[in-house]
C-alpha cells in the first residue's frame, strides 16, 4: 500500500490535535475532495462517518489519519469519555483530530444533520492469491455492480450472515464511496474485500474450480432452483450479475451451476442486493447458529 501522507496537509502535524471552525480551512477542502472518486484513488483514502463506524474501523486496525468530530460531543456527559478515548487512540497511531463546528461537518457530508465523528481513513483491498477453497466457506463476488447503495447493503448482508469476504470483478462501483460506506453499517470494516478484473477472475476461478470449490451463479437461465443445491458439500462461491445486464457469458460459463430464484408474484425481478441476500441465505442456512443478530 502507498503511503500518500506526504501529499496531504495532515503530514505536517501528525497526531496533533486542531481547532477549525470555517468551511475554507485547506483540512476541510482537503476533505470534501475525497467526495471525488480520482482523489479517493490517488490519495488511497475515504471517509466514514459516525462513532461506531470510526470506533469499528479502530479496533479492526485500520490506519485512521484524521478523526473529525464536532465540539458539542466534548459537553456532553455521554459521549464525552468515548470520543476522548477514540481520539487518543487516532493520536498515539499518529492520526490527526479536528475539532469542528455542524456547519463544518455539514459541507463534508453533504446533507443535513450529519454525523458528529467522521474519520478519514486508508483503503485496505486484499490479495485474491489468498483466496483457498476450505471446508464449508462461502464467498460473494459481483460483477459490475453498479450502485453503491446495493454494494454497502451486500457487505453488510455479507457480513451477518458469514460469509468470508466479497470480491469485486470488473468495472464496479467504488466500495469506499460515502454512499457505500454508509449502506455498509460499519461491515466494512468486518469483512475481506477483494477486486480483480474479468480475466483475472476468470484465471482465479478454473484454480478454484480445480481444488474443490463450487462457483453458483445466479441467472435468468438458470437450470435449477437455488434452494435444490447441497452448499455444504464443497465451499462455494456465489456469483452475482450486474443490476441490468446480469452476468457476462464469460462469467456464466465458469460457474459450476446456474441457479435461479424462484419467484410467486408477479414482479419479473429483484433488487440486487435482495436478491444476493436470499440467495446467501439459503447457502448459510445450515451453518447459522439457531440465535443470533436479529433482524
Amino acid at each position: 500500500m502507498t503511503d500518500h501522507s506526504s501529499q496531504t496537509p495532515a503530514s505536517k502535524s501528525g497526531g496533533k490535535v486542531e481547532e477549525i471552525t470555517s468551511t475554507a480551512n485547506p483540512r476541510i477542502k482537503w476533505i470534501k475532495g475525497l467526495g471525488l472518486k480520482k482523489n479517493r484513488v490517488q490519495e488511497n483514502l475515504f471517509v466514514a462517518e459516525g462513532l461506531k463506524l470510526v470506533t469499528d474501523a479502530v479496533d479492526g486496525g485500520w490506519t485512521v489519519r484524521m478523526l473529525v468530530h464536532a465540539r458539542r460531543l466534548l459537553e456532553d456527559e455521554a459521549l464525552n469519555q468515548p470520543i476522548g478515548e477514540l481520539a487518543a487512540k487516532v493520536r498515539a497511531r499518529g492520526g490527526d483530530v479536528l475539532i469542528t463546528s455542524d456547519k463544518v461537518l455539514t459541507s463534508i457530508a453533504r446533507r443535513d444533520n450529519p454525523q458528529m465523528v467522521m474519520g478519514v481513513m486508508e483503503q485496505k483491498f486484499h490479495d485474491l492469491s489468498s483466496v483457498k477453497p476450505a471446508d464449508k466457506d462461502v464467498w460473494v463476488a459481483l460483477d459490475r455492480v453498479r450502485d453503491p447503495g446495493n454494494l454497502g447493503t451486500i457487505m453488510r448482508t455479507a457480513d451477518a450472515l458469514g460469509a468470508k469476504g466479497v470480491i469485486l470483478v470488473g468495472e464496479t462501483t467504488d466500495p469506499f464511496a460515502l454512499e457505500a460506506v454508509r449502506a455498509t453499517m460499519g461491515s466494512l470494516f468486518h469483512i475481506k474485500l477483494f477486486r480483480a478484473s474479468q480475466h483475472e477472475f476468470l484465471q482465479f476461478a478454473e484454480g478454484w474450480r480445480q481444488n474443490g470449490g463450487q462457483i453458483v451463479g445466479t441467472h435468468l437461465k438458470g437450470a435449477v432452483d437455488h434452494r435444490s443445491l447441497d452448499y455444504a458439500a464443497a465451499p462455494h462461491i456465489l456469483l452475482m450479475g450486474n443490476e441490468q445486464q446480469g452476468l457476462t457469458d464469460e462469467l456464466a460459463q465458469a460457474c459450476s451451476n446456474l441457479v435461479a430464484i424462484s419467484m410467486a408474484g408477479q414482479a419479473d425481478s429483484l433488487n440486487l442486493a435482495i436478491a444476493t441476500g436470499i440467495a446467501l441465505f439459503e447457502m448459510r442456512r445450515h451453518d447459522l447458529p439457531s440465535m443470533g443478530g436479529t433482524i
